[in-house]
């Protein structure tokens, strides 16, 4: 027995926490009855529809794509511009961890693994996010400081864990900050950077735990390595009730 989100989580639909909105939103049902209980139980036998379709087990796959400029990081986007997803070719129903702008680059994993996406997601495992910021402006050392001890967004403090200012250019006005978070919310990067009085011209992620973009291109994917994956699983481990959630 299982609980009612992992089983759609393992299925490859969505990550446990949206599968989790969708039984309270009462998009789910088992056996034909509309389940809104998180803490409702399956087994293999049960029959899982979510959105009025059965769920099934996929083979799971894991991609790291050197994200483009220009590309929605969704499934799929109602003004018919490209996704990340259309990207990579492939048979299952993959979807990105977490969320790049339209216009930032760099490392995005795509998965269709519930499972690993939540371990890399869930907060108290603080995942480093490595980010190469070029901002508009000759970057302040106070910046920095307030950076790093946090500023408030959206009523919640957020804060830099590392931040280096990598180089400054008088000519161009413009810096070279690296900067490392663990929170992935929207826009953080951007906004926390506007809270000290600059503006990020351009946005790279160029690390995410350990992945990098080691060999790939802008728009390049690989697919993970059986090893990868295992040492994503390794990270839960600073969680010890992680499968009882």
């Amino acid at each position: 027995m299982k609980r009612l989100q992992k089983a759609i989580a393992e299925a490859g639909i969505t990550s446990r926490r949206k599968a989790e909105e969708l039984i309270k939103e009462g998009k789910v049902k088992v056996n034909g009855n509309l389940i809104q209980e998180l803490g409702y139980k399956v087994d293999e036998k049960d029959r899982i529809e979510v959105n009025g379709m059965p769920i099934t087990n996929e083979k799971k796959v894991y991609f790291l794509l050197n994200k483009p400029r220009g590309i929605i990081t969704s499934v799929s986007d109602e003004k018919s511009r490209k996704t990340v997803v259309d990207l990579i070719p492939c048979q299952e129903r993959i979807y990105p961890v977490g969320r790049l702008d339209y216009d930032t680059t760099g490392v995005l994993l795509l998965t269709n693994d519930g499972e690993f996406t939540n371990i890399l997601m869930h907060p108290s495992n603080k995942i480093e996010k490595v980010y190469m910021a070029k901002i508009k402006g000759l970057v302040k050392g106070d910046a920095i400081k307030t950076l790093k001890q946090g500023v408030i967004l959206e009523g919640q403090k957020v804060k830099a864990e590392h931040i280096k200012l990598r180089k400054t250019d008088p000519k161009t006005n413009t810096s070279m900050v690296e900067i490392t978070i663990h929170e992935g919310k929207n826009h953080q990067v951007k906004k926390m950077f506007e809270s000290v009085g600059y503006q990020v011209l351009k946005l790279k992620r160029e690390r995410v735990a350990f992945f990098d973009l080691k060999g790939l291109k802008s728009g390049e994917y690989r697919s993970l390595t059986p090893k990868e994956v295992a040492k994503v699983y390794a990270l839960s481990s600073k969680r010890p009730k992680y499968e009882t959630k």
